[in-house]
């Protein structure tokens, strides 16, 4: 364990942007305050880019890129492989940033730096496996050549919930498939992705390939980036209405996408459960990261003859849980980001008592310096309520009911959404029947967690396109070419 102080930590990590191998000021010298969720106060300053700066980053990677594609695959692999490995010898440092700008426990963020840098490891090892095909064509007029090209310089825009895997998530695979990069983590969570930059430098990624900027103004940076004729791949986490705007964009130069937008992810509970299993589920997939993810269980639908008995159980587990700064032993809820998510988890929960469900407990915010909201359980959740269709992204576990199968699946379905869903049952058939049912990328079948490098990442309908992670992770960033040529013994 580090013994590390914060401040000393913060002294560590860059305040400036990252172009071309340098650390540089923003144009003007404008700055921007990071600040830890818990306090309110102000952890760091940090350079703020304008769309100068932004264009200047996009420049290094355009230079870089015939470079770096011709890089060999074992080569970017290995200083993939190191930053791995230097990830992990500083998991302590990367843990307690994350803690800090985002307020998350701790022990949740030593989970996400372990998560996170699997990314690395995984993709150091993909990287080498970039193949083709060469064969006869059916008519024996010739040869079938198809190889696997680079994409082209990438613009990868990052969220604040998870500021570190997110961006392994996307960097990784981009250098390991021979792609430049312009990074642009949150504003709210930026301190990680400089850290690791950092790190990346330390392990020999050339100047101009891994591009980093952090900005206040986010549209007016990346507008002229995206839209530049140069860019060829954008892939962006974050909410499906900003998703929706950039594809918009995306569309002038045709851009290869990726999109993991929002989620409105069910959590189904079958009467032949097991409720203790259940239990332990829905408490990791709704309150982890203080239930600010897109695959928290959104709305959890359990079968009317064990609702009540489920209902009770996840209430006793969430009145034990303590809530404080994510520093604290103990501490399993942090708090929330900003107040505006403070705000949107009260509106939620008061529109869904005016519909005709109760708390069991929480349902408030809590006074005093930050952002806190109390972990919350809502039961008799009706389809009206505003809880059942929009993404909470607070701790608020929200409880209906259903009667059969087939009224269970359609209340999970019965979403513009399409990321994750969970469901518990121990009958295997039905377990079957719901992995072809359930419109979502991804599910968890009695597993409340399910996120893993070596697996697809991505949803369907509106919460996106593309994967992320996987084997599938890296064809996100390469194109795919066919050559054919004359038979050679014609």
């Amino acid at each position: 364990m580090s013994t590390i102080s914060e401040s000393e930590l913060l002294a560590k990590v860059p305040s400036q942007l990252y172009i071309n191998g340098q650390w540089v000021d923003a144009a003007g010298g404008k700055t921007v305050d990071v600040h830890d969720p818990a306090t309110g106060l102000v952890i760091k300053s940090i350079a703020d880019a304008s769309p100068a700066d932004g264009m200047k980053a996009l420049d290094a990677a355009v230079a870089a890129q015939d470079a770096w594609a011709a890089t060999a695959p074992r080569v970017r692999g290995e200083i993939l492989r190191k930053a791995f490995d230097r990830v992990q010898e500083l998991k302590d440092e990367f843990a307690l940033l994350m803690t800090l700008e985002m307020g998350k426990p701790l022990s949740e963020a030593i989970g996400e730096v372990n998560y996170g840098s699997e990314f690395l490891r995984w993709f150091s090892e993909e990287a080498v496996r970039i193949t083709g095909r060469y064969g006869t064509n059916p008519e024996g007029t010739g040869r079938t050549i198809v190889t696997q090209m680079p994409v082209g310089p990438c613009y990868l825009i990052t969220p604040w919930n998870f500021p570190l895997a997110m961006a392994t998530r996307k960097i990784a695979p981009a250098l390991a498939a021979g792609c430049t990069v312009v990074v642009k983590p949150a504003t709210l969570t930026p301190l990680t992705t400089l850290y690791f930059v950092k790190i990346l430098e330390e392990c020999g990624v050339p100047a101009g390939v891994v591009n980093v900027f952090t900005t206040s103004t986010t549209a007016e940076v990346s507008d002229p980036i995206v839209t530049d004729k140069r860019l060829r791949k954008l892939s962006f986490t974050g909410s499906t209405g900003v998703g929706q705007s950039l594809m918009k964009l995306a569309t002038e130069n045709m851009l290869r996408t990726s999109m993991e937008l929002g989620g409105n992810a069910p959590f189904l509970v079958f009467e032949d459960a097991d409720l203790d299993k259940a239990v332990d589920g829905v408490m990791i997939a709704k309150f982890r990261n203080i239930g600010q993810a897109c695959t928290a269980a959104n709305r959890v639908i359990v079968h009317e003859s064990v609702a009540e008995a489920f209902a009770q159980k996840v209430t006793e587990r969430v009145k034990a849980m303590k809530i404080g700064r994510g520093t604290e032993d103990g501490v399993s809820i942090g708090p929330l980001i900003d107040s505006k998510a403070v705000a949107k988890a009260a509106q939620l929960v008061q529109d869904a008592v005016s519909k005709g469900a109760s708390v069991l407990t929480g349902g408030k915010a809590i006074d005093g310096a930050g952002t806190f909201y109390e972990p919350t359980v809502l039961t008799g959740v009706t389809a009206a309520a505003d809880i059942m269709t929009e993404e909470i992204f607070g701790p608020v576990l929200s409880i209906t009911t259903f009667t059969t199968e087939e009224e269970g699946i359609a209340i999970a379905n019965d979403t513009e959404y399409g990321l994750i869903g969970y469901v518990y049952t121990e009958d295997f058939k039905r377990g079957q029947r719901l992995i072809e049912k359930l419109q979502t990328g991804m599910m968890g079948l009695n597993a409340g967690v399910i996120s893993n490098a070596s697996a697809p990442f991505g949803g369907v309908k509106m919460s996106g396109l593309g994967r992320e992670g996987g084997f599938e992770g890296i064809n996100e960033y390469l194109s795919t070419k066919y050559t054919m040529t004359p038979n050679p013994f014609a």
